[in-house]
């Protein structure tokens, strides 16, 4: 077998095997087969497109690329969830205590931000001392006696699509659904949870823009899911405004914890109820969705989720009065307000702006080495559909530097749009996949 053979082939429009698939991954992992060889083949599979077989062999081959996270030692059915990213998604730190208190055992990897805002990890480094740094069997010990461990991702967990992905970055060979799919799901197939519940970005903060290549992108990933034998489920969701109306990473913990007490944005609330619903089915914890939704709310009503994220903060060597205190969180020094131009219903915010916004304050990275500064931020006091006046606050910037609060101010200013009639508010649930 030889790649220039394999290369030719999909050039050509034809069917790799599973075999051929295989032989490539592996010999692209291991060093045998060159950057110029694998750039030219990821080209070809961006013009000429992959089949839903050779997407769920391509997905395979990188999840066997390296090594699987053993679960079986953990109790019940593990469900992982997986969200495309955006602008204040913080959903893993409300939703995560919340279907753990319901029963299902969260057993989750996760990354650190690089882009506008942090990672799961980032945001929870919010609590003083808390660690992903534990130990395997830590990790599964916490999940068995809690219900709740988070690591960092590991370099051995599907390494190929690491390798591969870095290659698309510079080869413009991106934005395939194949490629898109098939590198999301290795890491979640190499993760070893039982079933996937995914929750699909659409909208101007989101990687996909259109809401039809979201359907499209979530349909490719539960194909795969269930083609490797797990039960997988797409949750479309708006992202075309910030998600709640906190963006930065201390101040996304401050809204989970006020979600877990009740009284979180109602688009947050909903995205949570929405994806633990769909946790909770695939854990088969509840018969129905009502049922689901309802043992979800009585976690929240009665404090079981709260008491559950403290005590997997404390687990992880985090402070947990934090989580009844929050003001023992970050808080940055400097804060001033951004006042609407003119009097009108909110009709647009640049979502991905306002993302830009919060790196330019600290809260993000623009390369690996950047450190984050967890107590800086942007709360939005206005979202889609909200009437305003002129010069009221629509939102509050928080900065720890003069200059780079100045820089995120004259940025903002120009994320919000403006109109004299009502604005239909958009629902963060578009649609489901199954």
């Amino acid at each position: 077998m030889r790649m220039y053979d394999l290369i030719m082939k999909k050039r050509n429009g034809n069917i790799l095997t599973k075999d051929e698939i295989h032989y490539m991954i592996e010999g692209y992992t291991r060093g045998e087969i060159p950057d110029y060889q694998m750039s030219a083949m990821m080209m070809a599979v961006y013009f000429q497109g992959m089949n839903e077989e050779e997407t769920l062999q391509l997905t395979m081959a990188m999840r066997d690329s390296g090594e699987h996270l053993d679960l079986s030692a953990v109790r019940g059915i593990k469900v992982d969830k997986h969200s495309t990213g955006g602008v204040g998604d913080k959903t893993s730190l409300a939703l995560t205590p919340m279907v753990a208190a319901c029963g299902i055992p969260v057993a989750k990897m996760s990354g650190r931000g690089l882009g506008h805002t942090g990672g799961t990890i980032d945001k929870l480094e919010s609590f003083p001392g808390f660690t992903t740094g534990i130990s395997a069997d830590t990790f599964l010990k916490n999940v068995n006696e809690i219900g709740i461990a988070i690591m960092g991702q590991t370099a051995q967990l599907a390494p190929a699509d690491k390798k591969l992905y870095a290659l698309r970055d510079v080869t413009a060979t991106v934005d395939n659904l194949s490629l898109i799919a098939s590198s999301i799901m290795s890491k979640k197939l190499a993760a070893g949870a039982d079933a996937i519940v995914l929750d699909v970005k659409t909208g101007s903060g989101a990687f996909m823009k259109k809401e039809e290549d979201a359907f499209a992108l979530a349909r490719e990933m539960v194909t795969i899911g269930k083609g490797a034998g797990k039960t997988t489920i797409g949750v479309v969701t708006d992202m075309d405004q910030p998600l709640g109306r906190a963006v930065g990473n201390a101040m996304e913990v401050k809204e989970a914890i006020d979600t877990l007490m009740g009284r979180g944005p109602a688009d947050f609330q909903e995205l949570c109820l929405t994806l633990g619903t769909y946790m909770l089915l695939a854990g088969k914890r509840a018969s129905g969705k009502e049922e689901a939704e309802s043992m979800l709310k009585e976690v929240i009503a009665n404090g079981k989720a709260l008491d559950k994220l403290a005590e997997f903060v404390a687990a992880q060597g985090g402070d947990s009065k934090a989580v009844y205190n929050p003001g023992l969180l970050p808080a940055a020094s400097l804060s001033e307000d951004v006042t609407a131009a003119e009097e009108g219903y909110v009709s647009r915010i640049a979502c991905e702006e306002v993302g830009i916004c919060s790196l330019l304050l600290g809260g993000g990275r623009e390369t690996k080495e950047s450190v984050i500064d967890l107590s800086v931020g942007i709360s939005l006091h206005k979202k889609k559909g909200d009437f305003v006046k002129k010069g009221e606050s629509i939102a509050t910037l928080y900065a720890n530097d003069r200059d780079k609060l100045r820089q995120a101010i004259k940025r903002f200013e120009g994320t919000y749009g403006y109109c004299e009639t009502p604005v239909e508010i958009p629902s963060v649930i578009k649609g489901i996949v199954e």
